[in-house]
């Protein structure tokens, strides 16, 4: 006779997920009022979700609204939960996941100061020249870039600056919009 020791899994295992995390960008139109974004960063800390990266500006002045860009990272479960959460709250007029639409579009702004001379500097001009980086201020020591683009080309250029002499990085964090003629 053969006995089975093997447990009945419990519905109650808390064991984590072998699932991949991912990063997202939401784009959320809300109204444009005094506490929103208290209720909104309120929601990612109360859950244990961290922001990578949080835009907000008002869009629309006669009606009062907000276009906030989160960067977040998660599992897909995760992600969904945050997406449904957004929606739920009272002054969220629109929520999408930039990350899954395929018109989704990403930018994002960087001021680097590198600091070098003789040939690091050269080479720091011509990195920054195939980038399409702006020269926006210039000493005999150092240099501030302007760069734009999807953020991992900005991530390449900082590492790229690293050895050249990166001094400081300021970013903006994340922009998004929607390709072609839907609105958010």
């Amino acid at each position: 006779m053969t006995t089975d020791t093997a447990q009945p899994a419990s519905v109650y295992d808390l064991t984590p997920s072998e699932e991949a995390e991912s990063l997202a960008t939401f784009a959320v139109l809300v109204d444009n009022e005094p506490g929103v974004l208290h209720r909104l960063v309120g929601l990612f800390a109360a859950r244990g979700y961290n922001i990578e990266s949080l835009t907000v500006a008002e869009t629309d002045r006669k009606a009062h609204t907000s276009r906030v860009t989160i960067v977040t990272r998660g599992t897909p479960h995760v992600l969904g939960q945050i997406e449904a959460q957004l929606t739920k709250m009272v002054s969220t007029r629109h929520v999408q996941d930039v990350t899954r639409d395929p018109n989704g579009l990403e930018r994002e702004l960087a001021l680097v100061k590198v600091r070098g001379t003789g040939t690091d500097r050269v080479e720091a001009l011509r990195v920054s020249d195939i980038f399409r980086c702006k020269v926006i201020d210039t000493a005999l020591d150092s240099f501030v870039f302007e760069v734009t683009g999807a953020p991992s080309k900005i991530d390449k250029f900082v590492e790229l600056m690293r050895p050249l002499g990166l001094a400081e990085v300021s970013r903006t964090g994340v922009l998004s919009i929607q390709r072609g003629t839907d609105i958010l």
